[in-house]
């Protein structure tokens, strides 16, 4: 693999959607504990949408949707992942990364924006929504329900992460991540990886996302971890959802983590949402985002 820059695969990823590329920078906000929060943000006029990724991702994961969108954007790393600073406290969980999100928006839109959020970050939107409403015009949930547990995932994606978690070379962890069948085709596995880790100053290549480090010492240690497990996270995520007071959709994937009877208890609890259903994996940004794209352009 070639070093690169983070914009150099939108050209490719453009062509093959038939669009251009829009002006695009690197945001970086000072928080009021000595951190940082980091952003993208698409094209010239405000925003007027904003993405939120899901656990051990980064903003990046939604590139291909918004250049099929086509409409000014923002996509904020959440604390622990991308350019963001990592928490001290590990603590990950909604309630707590919604407050860094709450300041980025309040920083870097004008207006009430379509708050898009995939799996975690779907979670920490309903936390947002239902804490600063005036901040949402509308929230949409991507294949996440509260109390789902998305962190255990497939015994390969455990293996993947029990260590090392530092690498000689991106080569090396694009070979594991493809051995273990992540990433679809060696070019996109390529560029994930880039995308998702940095050289350190002794040269070695390690995760960006902070989960990757906590997940494999608490492989090594058999310690749970600190942030809080699905089942706490579970009454607080549906009160965070009952709380909003935006129009609420939920996209479901068919071949996700959301079943159909996670998709009715939200019907029943939330009637007023609506639910789509998409043809894609968990990561429906990835497998399906020129779908994607078009259900969130109704929601403008």
């Amino acid at each position: 693999m070639t070093e690169t820059g983070e914009f150099s695969y939108l050209p490719a990823q453009a062509d093959a959607l038939g669009t251009a590329v829009p002006p695009v920078e690197r945001l970086t906000l000072p928080l009021a504990d000595g951190r940082h929060l980091s952003a993208l943000r698409f094209g010239i006029e405000p925003p007027r949408i904003t993405f939120l990724h899901g656990a051990g991702l980064n903003a990046h994961t939604w590139d291909t949707t918004v250049l099929a969108l086509g409409v000014p954007a923002l996509a904020i790393d959440l604390a622990g992942h991308g350019d963001s600073s990592w928490r001290d406290d590990a603590d990950y969980t909604p309630r707590t990364l919604a407050t860094d999100v709450i300041a980025g928006l309040r920083a870097w839109t004008t207006t009430a924006q379509v708050l898009v959020g995939q799996s975690l970050g779907g979670l920490t939107g309903a936390a947002v929504a239902a804490t600063a409403p005036e901040l949402i015009a509308r929230l949409v949930v991507v294949d996440i329900t509260p109390g789902i547990d998305v962190t255990a995932g497939p015994a390969a994606l455990r293996e993947f992460y029990a260590g090392p978690t530092d690498f000689a070379t991106r080569d090396e962890l694009v070979d594991k991540a493809m051995s273990l069948g992540f990433g679809g085709t060696r070019p996109e596995t390529e560029r994930g990886v880039f995308l998702n880790t940095r050289v350190r100053p002794d040269g070695r290549i390690e995760w960006k996302h902070h989960f990757a480090h906590l997940a494999a010492q608490a492989l090594q240690s058999h310690d749970p971890g600190t942030s809080a497990s699905p089942s706490a996270l579970h009454e607080t995520g549906w009160d965070d959802l009952s709380g909003v007071r935006a129009p609420l959709t939920l996209v479901r994937a068919s071949r996700g983590f959301v079943a159909e009877a996670d998709a009715e208890e939200f019907r029943r609890r939330l009637p007023s949402a609506r639910v789509h259903v998409l043809d894609a994996s968990h990561n429906v940004q990835e497998t399906a985002p020129r779908e994607l794209a078009s259900l969130l352009a109704n929601a403008l």
